[in-house]
């Protein structure tokens, strides 16, 4: 029996996902499977799909599918957290590191997904918490590749001080301090001179951006050691952005703590790259120079 009963689908928001729907839908119709869509997607899907809240889609669905590039693949990946489900990525954009498969591929992939001739692939999230000096918990978010403090428009640089089990390891000053997942190391961190993470480990890694301080260097600690980010009373209003999205505000004196969510999503692999090909490709790598030996 095969293991695809439901499909939930996630769309580019701007893209022209058409075509590769097209495909879906009619590998969906053929085995009687249905095709579950949030509400303000699911016209451009199609009269297949079924519209469903975007936090139940993941429980309906046996497996999701990302259309688009990271950021929908991100997307996906949040309406999954901690939901059984994977997500296929085809990659509609230019990177797509999460990506699995590209368009003409997806037929043939469906197809395994549902004779069971595939792996899932594990990836951590992170959550941050927003606490004031008195102990309020102002607010949470999840990401799967980073959450950022980064400096406002018009305000002082982020002043920021890394705590490392209650204890006080480096301050940073800096346009702004990326928390990433070993997923999101390729993403702002890696953009920011971070270091490439394996997505098999578990830990989170934080990277300054433009730091303005003595120490400028990447730190990766593991997943059993307690992080939390605090606000000094030097530092400007800060954003805190979840992958790239603006999820609230801190201010001098707050912190935010951060926790590694192992596992907290799962992706498809078909086996037929690797991690390191395809950032490879993505970051379009060559090999490294020889130095030619002097001619005598």
């Amino acid at each position: 029996m095969g293991m695809i009963n439901a499909v939930g689908l996630v769309l580019h928001p701007a893209r022209d996902c058409g075509p590769v729907t097209a495909q879906l839908v009619t590998w969906v119709r053929s085995r009687n499977a249905v095709v579950y869509g949030v509400p303000e997607e699911v016209g451009r899907i199609g009269a297949a799909a079924v519209a469903v809240p975007a936090d139940e889609i993941a429980h309906r669905s046996d497996l999701v599918v990302s259309l688009g590039g990271d950021g929908t693949m991100l997307r996906a990946m949040r309406l999954t957290l901690g939901s059984r489900p994977p997500v296929l990525g085809v990659n509609l954009g230019r990177l797509g590191f999460l990506a699995e498969i590209d368009p003409p591929e997806l037929a043939g992939a469906l197809s395994a997904i549902d004779e069971h001739r595939f792996t899932v692939e594990p990836r951590s999230g992170v959550r941050a918490t927003f606490v004031r000096q008195d102990g309020t918990v102002l607010n949470d978010a999840v990401a799967f590749n980073d959450i950022a403090l980064a400096r406002t428009p018009g305000q002082r640089s982020a002043a920021v001080e890394l705590r490392v089990e209650g204890h006080s390891f480096v301050r940073y000053a800096a346009d702004a301090v990326i928390v990433a997942t070993p997923t999101g190391s390729t993403a702002y961190s890696f953009s920011a001179g971070g270091p490439i993470v394996s997505p098999g480990a578990e830990g989170l890694l934080v990277t300054p951006v433009a730091p303005h301080s003595a120490f400028n260097r990447s730190l990766f600690l593991s997943s059993g050691e307690k992080l939390a980010l605090q606000v000094l009373p030097t530092s400007g209003e800060l954003a805190v952005e979840a992958d790239g999205i603006v999820v609230g505000h801190v201010g001098p004196g707050d912190i935010v703590d951060l926790t590694l969510l192992p596992g907290a999503a799962s992706v498809v692999r078909l086996g037929r790259t690797t991690f390191y090909q395809r950032t490879r490709r993505r970051l379009r790598l060559t090999d490294s120079a020889e130095i030619e030996s002097a001619q005598s």
